[in-house]
C-alpha cells in the first residue's frame, strides 16, 4: 500500500476531495458477497437491483398506483419460520457445487425459456404452492438458475413452465418480451430478503412483491407483462415504490427495521401477480413470523411512493444503473 502525507495546511482541502470520491465510491458500494451464495456477488455494484433510488423523483403517476394496490392495504411478508400447509414460509433457494450434475428440462413457455441444461440437485428446495420456483446459485462460476411451476415426473423427468439462467457477474437483462421464472422477466432471488441480510444489519439491494392488479405492460428492467388490464392507473410490471423518507422506523424491531430501511433506501419492484403488497422472502428459522405479520402490517400503502427510475437507464437491454 502506498501513503500520502499532505502539509497541514492542505488538509481541509484534502478532507474536502476525499468526501466527494467517497461519494461517489458509496454510490455504487460492491454487493455484499454471501458465503452463504457460493460467495457469489447478486449481479454487479452498479446493477439497477442494487442502486438505492432514495433520491429519485416521484413517478407521475404515484397516487393512482398507491390506490390502485389498495392505500389502507398493509405489507405482509410472504416469507417466515417453520412451514405453512406443509411447506416453508417464502421462496427457498438452492447452492450447488461447480459440478453438480445437469438436467434437461421440458418447458410450457419454451420459446421464452433458457433450454439449459439445469444443474437440480436430487432433493431440491422447492417453493409450496402453485408456483413451485427453484432457484439454484452455483459456486465458482456464479450462475443463478431459476425455474417456475417446477415438477419431476414419475419417469424421473423434469418439466416447468418457464426457466432463466442468468449471469451474476453480468448486467444483461432478459430478451425483450420473454419472461423468466417471473412474470415481470426479472430474476427472482436477488431481490429476495434474506434473513443472513437482516441479521448483519443491512439489506443492500431492492425487494419483489406482488399486486393483484397489474397493467398489461412493463417498463425497465422488466421484459414481460401478465395482464390484459390497460387502465393507467394501475401500475406495469417493473414498476418501482419505496418507503417515504419521513415515515418513521425507530419504534419497530430490529427485523423489521433493516427491511423498512430498505424499501426507504432502495425500494421495491412490482414483480408478479398476487396478494396486495405481498413482500417476498426466503424461508428461515431466524425470523420471528409474529412480530413480522403484526409491524409490516402497520405499514400501509398510502407510506409508499412510486418512482421514476428512467433517468438510470444506460442501456434498455441492460440493467446497467448510471
Amino acid at each position: 500500500m502506498r501513503l500520502y502525507f499532505f502539509p497541514q495546511h492542505r488538509l481541509p482541502f484534502v478532507a474536502s476531495v476525499c468526501a466527494a470520491l467517497l461519494l461517489g465510491i458509496l454510490s455504487f458500494a460492491a454487493p455484499p458477497v454471501s458465503a452463504d451464495l457460493g460467495k457469489c456477488a447478486l449481479f454487479p455494484a452498479d446493477s439497477v437491483f442494487n442502486t438505492p433510488i432514495d433520491t429519485l423523483p416521484v413517478d407521475a403517476n404515484s397516487d393512482a398506483y398507491i390506490n390502485s394496490i389498495g392505500a389502507n392495504v398493509g405489507l405482509h411478508p410472504d416469507f417466515g419460520a417453520g412451514e405453512w400447509d406443509g411447506q416453508p414460509i417464502g421462496i427457498p433457494y438452492n447452492v450447488v457445487s461447480k459440478g453438480q450434475a445437469l438436467s434437461s428440462v421440458k418447458f410450457l413457455y419454451a420459446d421464452e425459456s433458457d433450454a439449459g441444461p439445469y444443474p437440480i440437485p436430487s432433493n431440491p428446495k422447492i417453493e409450496g404452492g402453485s408456483d413451485r420456483h427453484i432457484l439454484i446459485v452455483q459456486r465458482k462460476k456464479c450462475l443463478l438458475y431459476e425455474l417456475y411451476a417446477t415438477r419431476k415426473t414419475k419417469a424421473g423427468k423434469w418439466k416447468a413452465g418457464s426457466g432463466a439462467i442468468w449471469d451474476l457477474k453480468s448486467n444483461a437483462l432478459r430478451p425483450d418480451t420473454w419472461t423468466s421464472a417471473d412474470a415481470a422477466g426479472l430474476p427472482i432471488l436477488p431481490l429476495l430478503a434474506r434473513y443472513d441480510e437482516v441479521a448483519a444489519g443491512e439489506i443492500k439491494h431492492a425487494l419483489r412483491f406482488t399486486a393483484v392488479q397489474t397493467r398489461g405492460a412493463y417498463i425497465w428492467p422488466a421484459r414481460h407483462e401478465a395482464s390484459a388490464n390497460a387502465d393507467p392507473n394501475v401500475p406495469p410490471l417493473g414498476q418501482r415504490f419505496r418507503l417515504k423518507a419521513d415515515f418513521d422506523i425507530s419504534g419497530f424491531s430490529p427485523q423489521t427495521q433493516v427491511i423498512l430501511a430498505a424499501l426507504k433506501k432502495y425500494g421495491m419492484f412490482l414483480a408478479d401477480n398476487g396478494s396486495d403488497w405481498f413482500i417476498s422472502g426466503a424461508p428461515n428459522e431466524g425470523w420471528d413470523n409474529d412480530t413480522l405479520n403484526q409491524e409490516l402490517g402497520q405499514v400501509k400503502g398510502s407510506d409508499f411512493e412510486a418512482v421514476d427510475e428512467s433517468g438510470l437507464m444506460v442501456d434498455p437491454d441492460s440493467g446497467q444503473a448510471q
